[in-house]
C-alpha cells in the first residue's frame, strides 16, 4: 500500500521560533513566583535556561534546537517559554500523535543555514513531507520507537556506570589523589614524567578517514583529528589537551600514532602501568591548572610542579587488571547498543522514508 505523505504544516496549529531571553521576571531555579520552565537550543539539561511567571505555548509541544546542537528534538508537556530561536512545533492532536511527530521531526535531515553560526530555520523545517499512517498506526509505531529509545537510554546508562565504577575503585584503592586522602608518598611530576607537545600543526594533507597512504591517527587535544602518511610514536600512553576548552582533557591511545601541537605526550621516567597512570592524570583534574581567560591553556612548566602519589607497581598492575574487565565489559555493552542504534534507524528510515 503507497504511504501518504503530509507537510508538517498540515499537522502542526503552530511552527514559531522563540523570542528574547526574559531580562526581567526570571530565575535560575524553579520557584513559587517563577514556576513556567524556559527553554533555549542546546541538549544539555535537556534545553533548560531558568524559569518566569508566564507561559507562551500552553499546551503539549515539540521543540527543535535550531542552533548549537541543532536538531535535538524534545516533547515539552507542561507550559513553558521558548527563547532564541528554539523552534516549536504545536500538533493537531486530531490529525497526529505527539510521539509520531516527535520521531518524525528526529528523522528530518537537519542541513545547516547560515554564515558565521550554522542554524536551523523555520521556513526550513516548514518544507518537510512524511508519511502519515491513520492515529492507531502512529500510536503503534511511536510505541515501538519507545521502546527501543529506551533500551538504548539503559545501554547509554550502563557505560556512564562503569566509568563511574572505574573512578570509585581508584579511590577506593589510592584516595583521592588531588586531597591525598591515604597519605600516600607524593613526588613533583617533573621527577616521574615527561610532558613534551607535539610539533606536528595540522595540515591539508590530513585525511578525515583513514587511507592506503594516511594510515595513522593523529591526536589532537580531544581526540582523534585524521589520519598521516608517518608517525612519530609507538606504544601505550597518556595525552593531555594544551590549549583552548580541550586544555586538560585526558586521553589514553594505544599502536603508531603522531600528535599534535595541542596535545602533550606524557613518557613516564621510572617504571608506571600505563593504564594506571592515565587514570591518576584523569582524577587529577588538570583543567584547575589553566591560564588564561580569553584563550585557556596549560603550562608546561606548572604541570611540572604538580604533586602526584608514589604508588608501587604490583598495585599499579592489580588497578589495571581491573581496568582491562571493565573495558571488556564495556566493550559488550557498546556492541549492544550500536546494534540497537542501528536498529532505530532502520525502522526511522521505513516509517519516515
Amino acid at each position: 500500500m503507497e504511504k501518504k505523505n503530509v507537510n508538517i504544516c498540515d499537522v502542526c496549529d503552530e511552527i514559531f521560533a522563540g523570542g528574547d531571553a526574559p531580562k526581567s521576571k526570571f530565575s535560575k531555579k524553579r520557584t513559587d513566583d517563577f514556576p513556567i520552565p524556559i527553554y533555549s537550543n542546546g541538549e544539555a539539561e535537556n534545553g533548560l535556561y531558568g524559569y518566569t511567571n508566564f507561559s507562551r505555548v500552553n499546551v503539549p509541544s515539540i521543540t527543535v534546537s535550531a542552533r548549537g546542537t541543532i536538531g535535538y528534538t524534545a516533547i515539552r508537556y507542561e507550559p513553558f517559554v521558548p527563547i532564541v530561536r528554539l523552534i516549536t512545533l504545536v500538533p493537531k492532536t486530531d490529525v497526529i500523535d505527539i510521539k509520531y511527530l516527535y520521531y518524525a521531526t528526529q528523522n528530518y535531515s537537519f542541513m545547516d543555514s547560515g554564515t558565521s553560526i550554522p542554524q536551523l530555520t523555520v521556513p526550513m523545517l516548514k518544507k518537510y513531507s512524511f508519511p502519515l499512517p491513520n492515529m492507531e498506526k502512529q500510536k503503534h509505531i511511536a510505541n515501538i520507537l519507545d521502546k527501543l529509545t529506551d533500551l538504548i537510554d539503559k545501554r547509554k546508562k550502563q557505560l556512564e556506570k562503569l566509568d563511574e565504577l572505574v573512578k570509585a575503585r581508584f579511590v577506593e584503592m589510592f584516595g583521592d589523589p588531588i586531597r591525598n586522602t591515604k597519605k600516600k608518598e607524593t613526588k613533583k611530576l617533573k621527577d616521574v614524567l615527561i610532558l613534551r607537545a607535539g610539533d606536528f600543526t595540522v595540515a591539508s594533507d590530513i585525511s578525515k578517514e583513514p587511507t592506503e597512504v594516511n594510515k595513522y591517527p593523529c591526536y589532537g587535544g580531544n581526540g582523534i583529528r585524521g589520519y598521516v602518511s608517518d608517525y612519530n610514536q609507538e606504544g601505550n600512553y597518556s595525552l593531555i589537551g594544551r590549549q583552548g576548552a580541550l586544555s586538560g582533557n585526558v586521553q589514553y591511545v594505544s599502536g603508531c600514532f603522531k600528535n599534535t601541537e595541542h596535545a602533550l605526550l606524557v613518557t613516564p621516567i621510572i617504571e608506571m602501568d600505563s593504564i594506571w597512570l592515565n587514570q591518576l592524570l584523569s582524577n587529577l583534574d588538570l583543567k584547575r591548572y589553566q591560564t588564561g581567560a580569553a584563550q585557556p591553556g596549560l603550562s608546561v612548566k606548572n604541570l611540572q610542579e604538580v604533586q602526584i602519589i608514589s604508588v608501587p607497581i604490583d598495585e599499579q598492575h592489580k588497578y589495571s587488571k581491573f581496568i582491562k574487565l571493565v573495558i571488556k565489559s564495556k566493550s559488550e555493552v557498546q556492541k549492544g547498543l550500536e546494534k540497537l542504534e542501528l536498529l532505530k534507524n532502520a525502522l526511522m528510515q521505513e516509517y519516515f522514508g
